[in-house]
């Protein structure tokens, strides 16, 4: 495995505690930095009861200068707390990357396996759901044991009785977890990139359609079927849009998995629904009356829980009004953000570190302030960078006040504008092919890759089953910023179908970037005149229009409203370049294929397919497709 994918592998499958040793840029040999941090740092294993008993694996850093007390930082994981025995940690002993600043304040570091993973005892459950009926010691949650295990933090090490826990994707859903234990010593939080909602909008499922690529290559990993990429190697043997199209359906790849156990990647099937088996396992459920102050960290590209950051954070500020909370988002894939020469990735240049300003300006004194109770209260609740431009910006607010809802229509000449069609019968036509779906991305991949968020899109445009729609040259900026609308007016053949709505940037011909830019480009000679960025791409499954728990089948060649939000952007268009809208009805095999008929696509077979369909949308007066953008003028 080559060194990007490992990266890759890593960032998706380990979380940060595993991500951190390899994103930074190490100045010395791993050994000689070890034996560095070990002058300064002490390290115990130690298994800490909760109170029904179990008792959980925990790694402690200590800091041997015990001059004063200090700031405990804990991290929960379901990724393994590994190195045991004696190693250290990589993002301990790593002093030179993101825990520079925590360990040069003499922070105590804690790693805790969840319960039943690895060293813990107990059982584990996916994503367990707050318990709200706490009668016996035995009714526990995340929460609880948060709360267990700060309890003997507090008592027996020497800290300064300040605990702040963090933790990206899973481990994001976990600091969320956290928050709701309201220790009295827990004073900071940071969900980052949080698993927030398996079902609407993380990992999992996008809108109700099942993520076949990343599921499939993740589920049988963590939950032991198969280790390492087992499940994959079975599968990719060209690329993984070839294989997974000759592989067929979930049923297949169930087929493959062979478990019989109860396994979440089992229970998805038996759960095709939103019923209560997911809303439990919404971490929105646990954001209510938090105590510790919370700053959710998102990525405007992350592939995996952007939905959740943006959403944990607008729950927390409406269940939990009190709760002192912040919210940052830069240009990042996910965990991008730890990674601090990070100035860009794939084509995209974004220029003066947007990594490592966020980890000296806002991470690190968030913690400092609440932590440590030094330095000042951080000026801004809100840090968002926006691309496009390229700058932060700062608010106490997300979305603005200043934002409005300005619907763009579509229209049959292929132009988007704000003004609404007067036609009375115009619509655009495509045939959606499951035995040629549209693919993700443009290039041939064996794995799931971090560009696809940002790939250029000219090779969707060229397809016929994909439509588009594109304003004139824009004479001045357009600057969106907060969750986007769709609201398509359709008419399909069969009774259910996907939609894909992608919101993207044309840059002008001629556009160059600078040559300093190159350098963190992957292909420095690709040609960026004319590059269609997709500043937002959301899929919907149709069936989910009324209600992602009771689905509703389509009446075919019925003009149909299918409305849904894309999660959050916060993108300049500028000056010369222009907006486009591309519509499809698949995205594989990020996505898996909707059989194009209302019929359970778990248990369903390739041959019960509806493979080739109609599908109108349609621009006329009463049947008005249209797209609210979020634009601050």
């Amino acid at each position: 495995m080559g060194n990007i994918s490992r990266l890759i592998l890593i960032t998706a499958l380990l979380g940060f505690a595993g991500f951190t040793a390899l994103a930074q840029k190490q100045e010395q040999p791993i050994d000689s930095m070890e034996i560095k941090i070990k002058q300064i740092y002490t390290k115990r294993e130690v298994m800490i009861p909760m109170r029904d008993g179990v008792k959980l694996y925990t790694a402690i850093y200590e800091p041997k200068d015990n001059s004063e007390r200090h700031p405990i930082l804990m991290m929960r994981t379901p990724y393994s707390c590994e190195p045991y025995g004696e190693k250290f940690d990589g993002g301990v002993k790593n002093r030179e990357g993101s825990m520079k600043q925590y360990i040069d304040h003499n922070y105590i570091f804690v790693y805790q396996d969840i319960r039943g993973r690895h060293k813990s005892e107990g059982e584990f459950v996916q994503v367990r759901p707050l318990n709200k009926q706490r009668k016996t010691n035995n009714d526990i949650d995340e929460s609880t044991d948060t709360y267990d295990t700060i309890e003997w933090l507090i008592h027996n090490t020497h800290s300064n009785q300040r605990v702040g826990t963090w933790g990206i994707s899973y481990d994001g859903f976990q600091a969320t977890m956290t928050a709701s234990a309201n220790h009295p010593a827990l004073k900071a939080v940071s969900p980052q990139g949080p698993v927030t909602d398996w079902f609407r909008g993380d990992d999992r499922h996008h809108n109700g359609a099942f993520t076949f690529l990343q599921t499939t290559n993740f589920l049988p990993w963590l939950e032991g079927r198969h280790e390492g990429k087992g499940i994959m190697k079975e599968i990719v043997k060209n690329d993984v849009y070839t294989d997974f199209l000759a592989l067929g359906t979930f049923k297949d790849a169930d087929a493959l998995v062979q478990d019989t156990t109860e396994t979440l990647w089992n229970l998805i099937k038996k759960h095709p629904n939103f019923d209560a088996f997911w809303q439990e396992r919404d971490a929105r459920q646990s954001c209510y009356n938090l105590k510790p102050a919370i700053l959710v960290v998102g990525g405007l590209f992350d592939s995996e829980d952007c939905y959740g950051a943006w959403n944990t954070y607008k729950a927390i500020k409406e269940q939990s009004p009190e709760t002192e909370l912040y919210l940052a988002f830069g240009p990042w894939w996910h965990g991008g953000w730890t990674r601090r020469s990070f100035e860009g990735f794939g084509n995209m240049y974004f220029g003066g570190s947007p990594s490592a300003f966020y980890k000296d300006e806002i991470e690190y004194p968030f913690f400092r302030y609440y932590l440590e109770g030094k330095g000042e209260k951080p000026k801004h609740r809100v840090s968002i960078f926006h691309t496009g431009k390229n700058e932060w910006e700062f608010s106490d607010t997300w979305p603005s006040t200043e934002m409005e809802a300005v619907p763009y229509y579509l229209h049959g000449d292929g132009s988007v504008s704000t003004n609404a069609p007067e036609e009375t019968d115009s619509y655009t036509e495509y045939i959606s092919d499951m035995s040629k779906p549209v693919p993700y991305t443009a290039n041939p991949t064996t794995y799931r890759t971090l560009e696809y968020m940002i790939d250029d899109q000219r090779f969707a445009t060229a397809r016929p089953d994909v439509i588009t729609f594109m304003t004139p040259v824009l004479e001045d900026t357009l600057r969106l910023a907060g969750p986007i609308e769709v609201e398509l007016q359709t008419a399909i053949s069969s009774t259910d179908a996907d939609f894909m709505v992608k919101v993207i940037d044309v840059f002008p011909e001629n556009f160059r970037y600078p040559e300093e830019a190159t350098k963190y480009l992957n292909n420095k000679r690709y040609p960026m005149s004319g590059y269609q960025l997709m500043v937002r791409g959301e899929l919907f499954r149709g069936r989910f229009r009324e209600s992602f728990e009771f689905p509703k089948a389509f009446e075919p060649d019925r003009i149909t409203p299918v409305c849904y939000t894309l999660p959050d952007v916060a993108h300049t268009f500028l000056p010369g370049h222009r907006l486009m809208i591309q519509i499809q009805s698949s995205w594989f095999p990020i996505i898996d294929r909707n059989p194009q008929k209302f019929i359970d696509t778990y248990q369903c077979s390739v041959e019960d397919f509806e493979m080739r369909q109609r599908i109108r949308i349609y621009h006329q007066k009463d049947a008005a497709t249209r797209i609210l953008l979020p634009i601050v003028k």
